[in-house]
């Protein structure tokens, strides 16, 4: 074989491993975090729009049979606000404060609002075993206006929205805090029946966030959109634990 050949073929088979050498670290890379164990049927196993459930599996609450076991021991409440104050102080808005924390088997939930308006900012989960602090997925990342760089004008510039959800401008959203607790009481009732949602919902840029109860219990979490009225389970979490306010 032609010596110049020999050299061309070794060089472009070189380069092609390097890529696949490249890429497979990369995907094991992200694949290793795992950050909350998202569920036993995968990010996006359900989806649907209206009042149905949009997105992220078939998953949902503590107990439930469709969730994954926690792979090592529960967070603290104490571990997770000291991890979370440490991301805001990294975050170095004095507008942000932690108002809301709820321990559950796969992670930690930590509810972050803003301190001159009262309205949700942002929604982070901790990871117990290594207690890294990240953005949640899901709602936080793709409806939220201010603070996702998905969703809307926030933290990294981003456009309108991810996967046709394209906001309106205004901060006031169209759907009502009353209507967001009936649609989420309805998506309950028709999926899930004995389950109730929580009194109050919390309000972010975009969506509302409503704790869903059993016995008067916290079992796991839903988001409404703020103008379309989509349900979103967050099917992340397992079981729950305890929280703070």
């Amino acid at each position: 074989m032609n010596k110049t050949l020999v050299i061309s073929l070794s060089v472009i088979g070189g380069i092609v491993l390097g890529a696949f050498i490249l890429g497979a670290g990369f995907f094991l890379g992200q694949t290793a975090f795992n950050p909350g164990r998202i569920g036993a049927y995968g990010m996006m196993g359900n989806g649907s729009r209206g009042q149905g459930n949009y997105g992220m599996g078939y998953g949902m609450m503590g107990g439930n049979r469709f969730s994954e076991p926690a792979a090592t021991a529960p967070i603290t409440v104490e571990q997770a606000k000291q991890a979370v104050e440490g991301y805001l102080n990294r975050l170095n808005n004095p507008d942000l404060e932690l108002s809301e924390v709820m321990v559950f088997d796969n992670n930690a939930y930590a509810r972050i609002t803003e301190i001159s308006t009262g309205i949700g900012a942002m929604e982070l989960l901790v990871d117990p075993q290594t207690l890294t602090v990240f953005p949640e997925y899901g709602p936080n990342m793709m409806w939220n206006q201010k603070y996702s760089h998905m969703g809307g004008r926030g933290m990294m510039g981003g456009g309108f929205g991810m996967m046709g959800n394209v906001f309106n401008n205004s901060t006031i959203m169209t759907v009502t805090s009353e209507d967001a607790l009936k649609i989420a009481q309805q998506h309950l009732d028709q999926q899930f029946p004995g389950y109730q949602t929580s009194s109050e919902p919390d309000p972010f840029y975009g969506y509302y966030t409503i704790e869903i109860l059993k016995d008067g219990e916290p079992a796991g979490m839903l988001s409404i959109n703020g103008y379309s009225g989509d349900v979103f389970l967050h099917t992340w979490h397992g079981t729950f634990i305890e929280m703070w306010e």
